[in-house]
């Protein structure tokens, strides 16, 4: 029961991202597919990844992506390095620290943009869906919408951010709604008759919502939120002489 990982809306990309030729830094293995849009558009784009598995991945795919081992509180780039940093589903990466370093990273005019796919609830057959869920696991198919980002609303550095969300679509079979069902932990445990009653609900659902012979479509919300760098609260200047990197005391 995860977020799509296909089907990012372009109208997405060009939101977090509005110029193709800006230099992107694309933070955490979330923003693999990001990158290798951007990179397709014709930007210069470097990723960046804690663990080695992502690096080798995009390293593999797309060898014209510079990849960086580093945390996104402690990153290996000068001072305005970027014009686009984005952070796509790994949410964690924004804690105070990394903000700071986004700004420091960004030059001046740049943008820290961020996303996270999460299932859409307004849709009735999907409420349907949650409430046949719920009574075997009140855990299942919360509502994963947020309304802010608080450490990026209350970071200094980004003191305007705007947000918006984007309605994407997944296509899905009735098989495979049948297997997404039963391969959450909880309901894979439940026995007969109990398992079989609830995975003909969940049939009916899909019978009833699906306009054969087309498959249903999930829907999930992209959400975003970017803001523009202010580098005024930064107390030494991020300027970079012709010679190189000076550090100001």
């Amino acid at each position: 029961m995860t977020p799509a990982s296909s089907g990012f809306p372009a109208a997405a990309d060009a939101w977090l991202v509005p110029s193709s030729k800006a230099r992107i830094l694309a933070v955490g293995k979330g923003s693999a597919g990001i990158a290798t849009r951007m990179l397709s558009a014709g930007a210069p784009v470097s990723f960046i990844a804690e663990t080695a598995a992502p690096l080798t991945a995009i390293r593999r795919r797309q060898p014209a992506i510079k990849v960086v081992a580093a945390a996104g509180a402690a990153l290996p780039f000068p001072p305005n390095s970027f014009d686009a940093v984005v952070v796509v589903q790994e949410v964690e990466s924004l804690s105070a620290e990394a903000a700071s370093e986004f700004a420091r990273v960004l030059a001046p005019g740049g943008q820290l943009g961020v996303a996270r796919t999460t299932r859409d609830d307004s849709v009735p057959w999907v409420r349907r869906l949650a409430r046949v869920l719920r009574a075997h696991d009140p855990t299942l198919m919360a509502s994963q919408l947020v309304d802010s980002l608080d450490v990026l609303s209350q970071c200094c550095h980004f003191p305007q951010v705007e947000d918006r969300t984007f309605r994407t679509w997944v296509p899905i079979t009735r098989q495979g709604m049948l297997e997404m069902i039963s391969a959450a932990p909880r309901l894979a445990a439940l026995p007969e008759p109990e398992a079989s009653e609830l995975l003909a609900q969940v049939a009916e659902i899909y019978d009833s919502s699906a306009r054969q012979p087309e498959p249903l479509a999930l829907p999930y919300a992209v959400q975003c939120w970017r803001a523009e760098v202010d580098h005024t609260e930064f107390t030494s200047q991020l300027e970079l002489p012709g010679a190189g990197l000076q550090i100001l005391l």
